[in-house]
């Protein structure tokens, strides 16, 4: 991690078991339980090995898969060593992700005990006919139990994942998952529009024409219609998924996403960053244990960013969120002008009332918010190395 480092990096640990596959998920993970001892032990060998050369985090993740699969003491001993290897800001967020129907009530206050201080509930649906259409493993009804029992385990930070754009989904049935949701006051709400992954099971269905995806218009019409629903309930929008009912409440892990902040992944196939390096561990558990019991990080790969892709990650993460790219921020880090460079595409993205500029940030508009990719992609066709030597 870089020495000139000026905020707190994040850490990212991925448990990759699950009790089934969902169908639409393309993330590593395993059904495979007979794994978990001699995971976690190289597990925490990986989290010493880590530790050597970073110095400063204020988060930690553990997600997955489904990390809710370990019990107490697995999650107690992942959490101390990483405390034992690595600077730990006071503090810190520490969350994790759990799902319905893999957890009880004393297990999440054993979480809470444990230094877990912030849980992510992966509800996705209050709708049991999604439910099955997505292939969990939970009812509504156990979904309904996990947030109580979150509550009654001493979470006063919760976080519920929900799913849109699923077949068959209307805004009536939308807002009724909607406000299912916001009746348990949750801190924060992510809603994530479904994607078809390729390679995945529900991407093979939905070739075969074995079912028909929303229609595009009505996809944007939810994720509209969520924005402005959830504005109501005093839930602010703050990145294209992310809303929390505070500034504080936002998730301080994945903000760094978005921010270019270092972050270390650990783990089968986690990604870590440390500009412009970004590095990723083998998606094999036995790979990853081989390795780390070999004395070895479990690397699997790593690309090296240059200027020009650095600043293309910019301008994509940056679109994310509700605030926009910071000009200023972005025109010293990258020795350029902003507003010079990319004068034209911004003009065009304004007309269309698609963007909104002023003299410190370059935002999306809740319409552009629906475009982002085809908006990210226009500033990609830029000139950079001629604009670039124009500037200077």
């Amino acid at each position: 991690m870089n020495s000139n480092q000026t905020e707190p990096g994040g850490i990212y640990v991925h448990i990759p078991f699950c009790v089934k596959k969902c169908p639409y998920c393309d993330f590593y993970s395993i059904t495979d339980s007979s794994f978990q001892p001699v995971f976690i032990s190289a597990l925490i060998k990986e989290i010493t090995m880590a530790g050597r050369k970073s110095p400063a985090f204020d988060t930690l993740y553990i997600g997955g898969g489904t990390p809710s699969v370990l019990d107490q003491d697995a999650i107690s001993r992942i959490i101390e060593a990483v405390y034992d290897s690595f600077k730990i800001f006071p503090d810190p967020e520490i969350t994790l992700e759990v799902n319905p129907g893999t957890v009880k009530q004393d297990q999440l206050k054993g979480y809470r005990d444990s230094g877990v201080n912030r849980i992510n509930i992966g509800v996705q649906s209050f709708h049991e006919g999604n439910l099955i259409f997505l292939g969990r493993i939970h009812t509504a009804g156990d979904a309904d139990m996990t947030v109580q029992w979150a509550r009654n385990g001493g979470f006063d930070n919760i976080g519920l994942d929900l799913i849109y754009g699923i077949p068959g989904q209307t805004r009536k049935s939308w807002f009724f998952d909607l406000e299912k949701a916001v009746s348990y006051a949750p801190e924060h709400l992510s809603c994530y529009m479904l994607t078809y992954e390729s390679e995945t099971p529900m991407e093979n269905d939905r070739q075969k024409g074995l079912f028909k995806p929303l229609g595009d218009e009505t996809v944007g019409d939810l994720f509209t219609a969520t924005r402005e629903f959830l504005a109501n309930k005093g839930y602010a929008q703050y990145e294209i998924s992310n809303y929390a009912r505070s500034k504080s409440l936002r998730s301080r892990h994945n903000s760094k996403y978005w921010s270019f902040v270092p972050y270390i992944g650990l783990g089968p196939s986690a990604h870590s960053f440390m500009e412009p390096e970004r590095h990723w561990n083998k998606a094999s558990i036995t790979a990853y244990i081989s390795d780390v019991n070999a004395g070895r990080l479990p690397g699997g790969g790593l690309e090296v960013l240059n200027r020009e892709q650095m600043m293309l990650e910019a301008i994509f993460i940056g679109l994310r969120k509700t605030n926009g790219i910071d000009v200023a921020g972005f025109d010293k880090k990258f020795g350029v002008s902003f507003s010079e460079i990319f004068g034209k595409q911004i003009d065009d993205l304004k007309e269309k009332g698609l963007i909104v500029e002023n003299q410190t940030t370059c935002a999306l508009t809740p319409k552009g918010m629906l475009f982002l990719d085809s908006i990210a992609g226009m500033f990609a066709k830029q000139d950079f190395e001629q604009e670039s030597r124009q500037c200077k």
